[in-house]
């Protein structure tokens, strides 16, 4: 059988393009153990087939989704092939690490490291395709993690797409706007590469019915993600003469911000959200859109300073930029006070601050969603842990530990604190009870083989 492409069904050989379609199948009718057998089988086949590889991360989420209940169970159990993986790793055995690492994977799907390790073995195989798959998983189960986002731009640019390679990179630096390697892998693609897709097709019929050419040329250049410097002078200029011919407004401004911000030049975008900021009776829409352009010129200029060395202004700039985002998500929370998501951002800020009431308060309100359930009991549990409440902590972490994978860092983390709360309080056997579950997948975790030391 010859081998795969990776991309959609139409860029696979028939053979495995049948196979593919019947696991999809099976994905759809929710016959989840089907459809994992014969996505393994597959790779067995070819170990590189981006859609498999793809489609199995998916499968197992699923069907992990379904069967609530014994996850600690099954972490143990999956601690065998993990230290495998590792071993493996060690040995450059990487095509079987690969395989040792989605044994464990079927049982704990959404474990960062797992899925980064099985990225990295799969890259160290040469199977980049399946290597890609995996750390857009991890890109989309860790939205906040910028090593699995700077992974995942790095396959995006080694499989010949760097227009995804500089999204995912850039999604890196919104998680962490100081990421040198990040900063530079943008910068060399965007050197790199000409990217400029004309959309001429798409806008024919539009352009046929605007007759002014200064609004034809630039709702052709909005067909395209990226836009050469000369284009974006020339909006400019078309822009400042809206602003000329006295229709002067609001979205003029923010239209003329993003345009500085995307050409570097942070100080005219900035000043311009501001007068935008500055109105008091603005529409929300308009708010929120200048409110995340001001945000995203602070993280810039603050990792322009910080590449600079130039620290002080760095840490000044970031005390604005949590002072902003502060006050932007009171005001987004008493605009949609039912979005959970909103509260649990603003606790999450809260609790960076010290405000650990407020903090509490918000977090409570965000668990009646489920979408936010674990991760605001998680943030409530610190919390309590803070202000001394050591029953209550304890609680909070309990419930945030259900549906969590068993070896991922955030269950190591509760599994942590739990410890240390049994610990404070004196109860060496408890506490060493939790700390051996996290000993029995990641030996190396901060200082818990030091505790298992201590706690015989």
């Amino acid at each position: 059988m010859r081998s795969a492409r990776a991309g959609g069904i139409g860029s696979i050989d028939v053979d495995f393009s049948k196979h593919i379609q019947k696991a999809e199948e099976a994905l759809r009718r929710r016959n989840f153990d089907f459809a994992i057998e014969l996505y393994r089988q597959l790779l067995d086949l070819n170990p590189d087939l981006g859609p498999a590889r793809a489609g199995l991360r998916q499968a197992i989420r699923k069907r992990s989704e379904t069967k609530r209940g014994g996850k600690f169970l099954r972490s143990v159990g999956g601690a065998v092939p993990l230290a495998k993986a590792r071993t493996l790793q060690k040995l450059g055995r990487h095509a079987a690490a690969a395989n040792a690492l989605e044994d464990y994977l079927a049982g704990q799907p959404l474990d960062e490291e797992a899925n980064l390790m099985l990225g990295s073995a799969l890259e160290s195989a040469g199977h980049l395709q399946s290597a890609c798959a995996v750390f857009e998983f991890l890109a989309e189960i860790a939205p906040h993690n910028p090593e699995g986002l700077k992974r995942a731009g790095a396959m995006m640019r080694s499989t010949g797409d760097p227009r995804r390679a500089i999204e995912f990179y850039e999604r890196a630096l919104e998680a962490d706007p100081r990421d040198r390697e990040a900063l530079k892998a943008r910068k060399d693609l965007a050197a790199e590469t000409a990217l400029t897709d004309s959309g001429l097709d798409q806008v024919t019929h539009s352009r046929e019915l605007i007759r002014d050419k200064d609004k034809a040329r630039l709702l052709e250049r909005d067909q395209r993600r990226h836009r050469t410097e000369e284009e974006l002078r020339e909006e400019l200029e078309v822009l400042r003469g809206r602003l000329g011919e006295g229709g002067a407004d609001q979205e003029t401004w923010l239209a003329m911000a993003t345009v500085h911000d995307r050409l570097g030049e942070l100080e005219e975008a900035g000043d311009l959200v501001e007068r935008v900021l500055s109105f008091r009776e603005l529409a929300p829409g308009t708010r929120n859109r200048a409110g995340e352009l001001y945000v995203r010129g602070l993280k810039r200029r603050i990792a322009g300073a910080s590449k600079l060395g130039q620290e002080e202004l760095a840490n000044q700039l970031e005390a604005d930029l949590h002072e902003f985002e502060l006050s932007d998500l009171r005001r987004r929370v008493l605009l949609e006070p039912a979005d959970a998501s909103l509260r649990l951002r603003l606790g999450k800020r809260l609790l960076h601050l010290g405000e650990l009431d407020s903090a509490a308060a918000e977090l409570q309100r965000a668990i009646s969603d489920h979408r936010s359930r674990g991760e605001a009991l998680f943030y409530l549990g610190q919390c309590f842990q803070r202000k001394g409440l050591s029953d209550l902590a304890r609680s909070q972490y309990t419930a945030a530990l259900e549906g969590l994978p068993g070896a991922g860092d955030r269950t190591k983390e509760i599994l942590y604190n739990l410890g240390a709360i049994s610990e404070a309080e004196g109860d060496a056997a408890l506490a060493r009870s939790f700390f051996v579950r996290i000993y029995e997948v990641d030996i190396g975790y901060r200082d818990v083989a030091e505790k298992m030391e201590q706690l015989k």
